[in-house]
C-alpha cells in the first residue's frame, strides 16, 4: 500500500475549523493523517505544495448535463473534466435530461455511465414529478434506493400548492431533501432580466423580485407545515433571505443556495444585450448582490453553486429576448468565489464551507472534509496565481461563460479524487 504525503501546504478544512500549515497523509484513497504540528512522516512519495492551499474537493449541488438527449451541449465525461479543472470532486446532476431522470432505470444509467466515464463523483438527483410536469409524483423510495440524493424539478417551478405539500410530505418519510427553483411563471411572464430602470433603458421586459419571493414564501410555509427538509436552490434577493430567516425562526428545516453568478455580477453586467448574462433568476441590483454577500458571510446563506447550464450557439447567439437562460460555471466557480476573499468581503473558511463542507452535509455525501478516514477528495489551489478566462481553454463542450476574458486571482493546480490526481494544471 503506497503512502503519499502532500507537504508544505496551507490546509483549510471547515469540518475541523482548521486553517494551518502542515502536511496531509493519504493512504489507500483516504486521508490517513493531517499533520500540522510536526515534520511530515516518511512516505513512498512526497509532493511539496510550495505553500499552496489544500481544501476539501468542492461539492457542486446544481449542475445541468446534456446526457442523455443533448450530448452536443455536455456529456457526463466532459462535465467531469470541467469539474476536475475547477476543483469540483463531487456534483449533483439535475434531472432535466431527455428522457427525464424520473425512474430507477435513468438513475442507474447515470451512475453506470459515471463509473465508466467520469473522473469525479457524480450523484444523480431525481425528478420530483413525472416528466417534470408538476402533477404526478415519482417513486421517491425506489429512486432513493437506486442512488438519487435529492428531489427536484430542475428549472421548473411548482405552481400547485397541493402537489407541493404532498411532495414534501412524501419526501420527509424517505429522508430526502426537496430542492426547488422558485419563480412564479405568471409574474415572470415574458420577462428576460431584472425589472427596473436599467431594463427600461434597454427596452427589455423585466421580472420583478416578487416573482421569486412569493413562491418561496409559500414553499417555506409548506415546509414548516410538513416538517420536510426543503432547500431553496437559487435565491437572489434580500427579501428572500428575510423570508428564509423567518422560516427558520419558526422551526422550519430549510436551507438555501445561490449561484456564484449572483454573488459576482449584477444587472449592469448585461451591458449591450450580452446574452451570456441572461440567467434564471435574472441578475439583480447591486444592493441585492451586496445583501447576498452579507448573508453568505453571516452563514445564513448555506451554499454556493455553479448552476452550470451549458447552452450552444443556437440557443445563445440570438437577440437577448430570444436567448436561452443559463451559463457554464464549473471551471470558474472557485476563482469567482475567491474574489470575495481577496477583497475582504467573506472569510476564506466560510467560502470553502459554502463550496464544500456544507453542501456535502445537506445532501448526505461522503465529501467535504479532510478529517482522517475521509475519502481523499481535495483540491490544491494557488491563491495568488493570476489568470484570464479563455473559452478555448474551457473543458466544457459549451462555452457560454459570463466570465469570458475575466481576470481572476487564484487557480486550481491539482485535483484529487479517492487518492488519485484527476487534474494537474499545465
Amino acid at each position: 500500500m503506497t503512502k503519499l504525503v502532500l507537504t508544505n501546504a496551507r490546509i483549510v478544512d471547515p469540518s475541523q475549523a482548521l486553517d494551518a500549515t502542515g502536511s496531509l497523509v493519504i493512504e489507500d484513497g483516504r486521508i490517513a493523517q493531517c499533520v500540522t504540528d510536526a515534520p511530515p512522516p516518511d512516505a513512498s512519495e512526497q509532493i511539496d505544495c510550495g505553500g499552496r492551499l489544500i481544501v476539501p474537493g468542492l461539492v457542486d449541488a446544481r449542475v445541468f448535463v446534456g446526457e442523455p438527449g443533448a450530448e452536443h451541449r455536455e456529456t457526463i465525461a466532459s462535465v467531469s473534466l470541467a469539474a476536475a479543472a475547477g476543483g469540483v470532486t463531487s456534483l449533483i446532476m439535475m434531472p432535466d435530461t431527455d428522457p427525464v431522470i424520473d425512474d430507477v432505470a435513468l438513475v442507474e444509467f447515470v451512475l453506470r455511465t459515471a463509473r465508466e466515464q467520469s473522473c469525479i463523483n457524480i450523484h444523480p438527483s431525481a425528478a420530483m414529478t413525472k416528466g417534470l410536469a408538476g402533477q404526478e409524483l415519482t417513486e421517491y423510495g425506489l429512486l432513493r434506493d437506486a442512488g438519487a440524493v435529492m428531489l427536484t424539478d430542475g428549472r421548473r417551478s411548482q405552481c400547485n400548492a397541493l402537489v407541493m405539500r404532498r411532495a414534501l410530505t412524501y419526501a420527509r418519510d424517505f429522508g430526502l431533501v426537496v430542492a426547488r427553483e422558485t419563480q412564479d411563471n405568471a409574474l415572470a411572464a415574458q420577462g428576460v432580466m431584472n425589472e427596473g430602470l436599467f431594463a427600461s433603458w434597454l427596452g427589455l421586459e423585466g421580472i420583478p423580485r416578487e416573482a421569486e419571493i412569493i413562491p418561496l414564501e409559500r414553499d417555506l410555509r409548506l415546509a414548516g407545515l410538513t416538517g420536510a427538509r426543503y432547500h431553496a436552490a437559487k435565491v437572489s434577493t434580500s427579501d428572500s433571505m428575510d423570508a428564509i430567516r423567518a422560516a427558520r425562526s419558526r422551526g422550519a428545516d430549510v436551507t438555501c443556495g445561490i449561484s456564484i453568478n449572483h454573488l459576482s455580477l449584477n444587472e449592469n453586467d448585461i451591458g449591450e444585450y450580452r446574452t451570456f448574462f441572461r440567467l434564471s433568476p435574472p441578475l439583480r441590483s447591486e444592493d441585492d448582490r451586496q445583501a447576498m454577500i452579507e448573508a453568505l458571510r453571516a452563514g445564513d446563506l448555506d451554499i454556493i453553486v455553479s448552476s452550470h447550464d451549458p447552452q450552444d450557439v443556437d440557443t445563445k447567439r440570438l437577440p437577448f429576448g430570444d436567448a436561452a437562460d443559463g451559463a457554464v460555471g464549473l471551471e470558474t466557480l472557485l476563482a469567482a468565489a475567491l474574489r470575495l476573499h481577496h477583497n475582504g468581503e467573506v472569510p476564506l473558511m466560510r467560502i470553502i464551507d459554502a463550496l464544500s463542507t456544507r453542501p456535502a452535509a445537506i445532501f448526505g455525501l461522503d465529501a467535504g472534509s479532510l478529517k482522517p478516514g475521509s475519502r481523499a477528495d481535495l483540491a490544491v489551489v494557488d491563491l495568488d496565481e493570476p489568470w484570464v478566462v479563455s473559452k478555448e481553454q474551457l473543458h466544457s463542450r459549451s462555452k457560454n461563460t459570463p466570465f469570458e476574458d475575466a481576470r481572476f486571482q487564484g487557480r486550481v493546480v491539482r485535483t484529487m479524487v479517492a487518492g488519485e490526481f484527476v487534474f494537474q494544471a499545465e
